[in-house]
């Protein structure tokens, strides 16, 4: 007979892979270190596979550990999603979201599936436009919520989603990046990304020029991949044809940013508390490899 895989389990597998620790996950999952260990030797004896293999005074996820973090996540999300349909109140309301465009195509789709599936009853309005129209719209209260991006001396108040490293990217297939004046494809002046990669390139003394720019995502992306500009964007949101250019190709390190969730003022909505709460569950946080020792 095939055996059926413990909810509870995978969660705590998630816990150990997101944290890198028996210790941390146990403190996260409020057990015992000894519970979690038994936890993971019956889910392993479930699966007849090793998920950790030692690695000098730690351990690691194993291969076949590595591979069943996706699965683990799909199954833990699509636990609690029908334990949601069956034991929250039925949500009404409408909400007004905003997300910068560079995370729509990322995010967008997953996050309002889900939302839909467990709060039929909450209609949403969706606009995507730049950071800093959205922290506007944001503050004169025309928007509920918006992900934002959080950068420097634009930060906001709210709350830190993920922290992800700007890199340059040009064209797998094109050298772009080799003229002897750059040819960047960009957002507008308005765009952090924008002044972090024109200050690089200044403090850097590498020449360059704005050769294509646009409030939207696609276009930025269509001028890399074509081989006419290279672009600073994060490599979450880089596309197949696109490669990372290197500090040894001229390009210099560009940092990091956050990824953020602000909120207009005053009390939110039940409907709006449910969506933060589904927004910050597709942000996962960098999963380590090591997993340290007991």
């Amino acid at each position: 007979m095939i055996p059926n895989l413990d909810i509870d389990q995978l969660k705590t597998f998630l816990a150990i892979a997101d944290t890198g620790s028996f210790t941390r996950a146990a403190d996260e999952v409020n057990k015992t270190q000894s519970a979690v260990s038994m936890q993971m030797r019956r889910l392993e004896d479930a699966l007849g596979r090793p998920l950790f293999e030692r690695d000098g005074r730690g351990s690691k996820l194993s291969i076949e550990g590595e591979r069943l973090v996706e699965y683990a996540r799909r199954l833990a999300a699509l636990n609690d999603e029908v334990i949601s349909v069956y034991t929250r109140p039925n949500v009404t309301g409408h909400i007004a979201f905003g997300t910068a465009d560079d995370y729509a195509d990322l995010f967008l789709q997953e996050m309002l599936a889900r939302f839909a599936r467990t709060h039929p009853l909450v209609s949403i309005d969706v606009e995507c436009i730049s950071s800093t129209n959205l922290n506007e719209r944001i503050r004169r209260g025309a928007l509920d919520l918006a992900l934002v991006t959080f950068c420097g001396e634009c930060s906001n108040e709210g709350e830190v989603l993920r922290r992800e490293e700007l890199v340059w990217v040009g064209s797998t297939r094109h050298s772009a990046h080799a003229q002897p004046v750059v040819p960047l494809a960009t957002a507008d002046v308005t765009c952090s990304w924008r002044r972090i990669a024109e200050a690089a390139l200044d403090s850097g003394g590498l020449k360059y020029r704005v050769a294509y720019t646009s409030p939207n995502r696609s276009t930025i992306d269509a001028a890399v991949l074509a081989g006419l500009a290279v672009a600073a964007m994060p490599e979450i949101c880089m596309r197949p044809g696109m490669r990372i250019l290197t500090e040894s190709e001229g390009f210099p390190k560009l940092g990091y940013f956050e990824i953020g969730l602000v909120r207009k003022s005053g009390r939110s909505s039940v409907a709006a508390d449910a969506l933060a709460a589904h927004i910050r569950e597709s942000f996962g946080a960098p999963r380590p490899k090591l997993v340290a020792a007991e």
